[in-house]
């Protein structure tokens, strides 16, 4: 028995699935520091929302809009309880009439700017625009009738304009339009103080913009406008044909949204992008006009109209079904962090138990071939300092430039190594030849996150490559004689003179 046990001890199958189960165990601190990898991450996006919620956040543009209130009067007929006509009521409701500009362009740099909690870094910009368009001449005959032989009488029109953050807003924007300079006011009146559009802001027209569309005129207008917003501007293409150009002299953009640009440079100096979108080919139009649903203000029990003020409209908007707006079509653009370190910290992870295989199965090539005998325990020192690399690489890249970090963390990792096998494999030689494999080990992972279009076939290649090399060399071993020869020699009994056979 004891010798079958001394046997098992050295027998070589025994050891390779040791080294198995040891790999096994190894994947614990993996998957820990995965854990804190994936918490720090979460502390960032934290760290975002925070800033969203204190300073201002990702931002939607919708607008300018030209809104068109009136009122819409009618004669109801007035029944009794047999059902006979008795008499006529007048009803009247506010309504509005939503027009959209014929053309819209927008004209904007991108400044980025970046700011801190903690020790997380958050891309912010500030958008210097300018929105320049114009409103088709005003029909009448254009509003639609809700009711039977009504009339309607319009009141004097107003700007609405909403972001989806106001208080990115940098100063009041500066709008003129008809050579008349407009001056915007808190809220869009007549919507429900719940409905999404509320919240933006509005501007009456008056003067000679007024005239003009009294008149039935063609009107343009210009608009400046300065918004921060967190990392992403998206724009609603509401114009009959909406055009436009942003730069910025950020270099990772990222383009989104339902409508990619149509032209963009890319350089290290920054980005150049042109969007063209026709009202043909969105519903952003009707998305804002269902947003802006629920304006009827029904008349009192005596026939007076409503007031023209938002609570009255907030109680009719109540009463009426609401309409969701679904997401809204746009298109974006996002200030990119070029290197995210959580997330390229957890793509290095990923192959964390690759590579502790890799540099076992090398330190069990140095013991097979120098005819070394390494204990499990030092196959489990080499293991976790592996592992290790990852909690440095993590920790390095939080300070540091990420490149910078994994320099660090790779040259304490392979510098502990060398000197470590130099002593376990005896001497200086074999320890920097197996140093010099773990830093090409590194070098390959770091290739492997540099290459993210890549990674697959890069990661497919190392493994066959190591694969290859293994079989390649161990091609003309007797694995049977290895484990003969790491048996204990089983002594034989001496046989005398005497017992021997004649």
């Amino acid at each position: 028995m004891l010798q079958l046990l001394r046997a098992l001890q050295s027998s070589m199958l025994v050891k390779v699935a040791g080294l198995f189960f040891l790999l096994l165990l190894l994947c614990i601190p993996l998957a820990e520091i995965d854990s804190i990898n994936r918490a720090r991450g979460e502390s960032q996006r934290e760290a975002a929302r925070e800033l969203a919620a204190t300073y201002a956040g990702r931002q939607t543009m919708v607008g300018p809009l030209l809104l068109v209130p009136y009122v819409e009067r009618w004669m109801e007929p007035q029944r009794n309880a047999q059902g006979k006509v008795i008499g006529q009521e007048a009803r009247s409701k506010e309504m509005a009439h939503v027009v959209f500009p014929d053309k819209l362009h927008i004209e904007g740099t991108m400044a980025p700017q970046e700011r801190y909690r903690g020790i997380f870094k958050i891309p912010f910009y500030t958008l210097n625009a300018t929105l320049g368009g114009g409103f088709a001449a005003f029909d009448p005959k254009a509003v639609p009738h809700s009711e039977s032989d009504s009339k309607i009488e319009f009141r004097a029109p107003f700007i609405a304009f909403n972001v989806s953050d106001l208080r990115g807003l940098d100063g009041s924007p500066a709008m003129v339009m008809g050579g008349e300079a407009l001056r915007f006011r808190q809220r869009v009146p007549g919507l429900a103080d719940d409905a999404w559009f509320a919240d933006g802001i509005h501007a009456p027209v008056t003067g000679a913009a007024l005239a003009a569309w009294q008149a039935g005129t063609p009107i343009p207008f210009e608009m400046k406008l300065g918004l921060v917003g967190q990392d992403t501007l998206a724009i609603a293409p509401i114009a009959e044909e909406t055009t436009a150009h942003l730069s910025s002299p950020w270099a990772h953009p990222s383009f989104g949204g339902r409508f990619l640009a149509a032209e963009r440079s890319v350089t290290p100096q920054g980005f150049d992008a042109h969007w063209r979108v026709s009202s043909l080919v969105t519903s952003a139009r009707e998305q804002v006009r269902a947003g802006l649903q629920g304006r009827a203000a029904p008349t009192d029990g005596n026939g007076a109209e409503a007031a023209a003020s938002p609570s009255r409209y907030a109680e009719a908007a109540s009463a009426a079904p609401r309409r969701n707006l679904g997401t809204l079509q746009t298109f974006d653009v996002s200030l990119a962090q070029p290197i995210n370190v959580y997330s390229m910290s957890t793509r290095a992870g990923k192959y964390g138990a690759l590579f502790i295989g890799l540099v076992l199965m090398a330190a069990f090539m140095f013991e097979l071939f120098r005819k070394l005998r390494l204990h499990p325990i030092q196959y489990g020192l080499v293991g976790l300092s592996i592992a290790l690399f990852f909690l440095l690489l993590l920790a390095l890249s939080e300070k540091f430039a990420f490149w910078l970090a994994y320099a660090g963390a790779a040259s304490a990792s392979v510098l502990l190594l060398a000197v470590y096998f130099s002593a376990v494999l005896e001497g200086w030689r074999r320890g920097l030849s197996f140093g010099a494999f773990v830093a090409l080990l590194y070098g390959a992972l770091y290739g492997l996150l540099a290459s993210e279009s890549n990674a697959l076939l890069l990661g497919a290649l190392l493994i066959f490559g190591m694969l290859a090399a293994l079989m390649l060399v161990t091609r003309k071993v007797d694995w049977y004689a290895l484990s003969r020869r790491n048996e204990p020699a089983v002594a034989t009994p001496a046989v005398s003179a005497e017992a021997r056979p004649a």
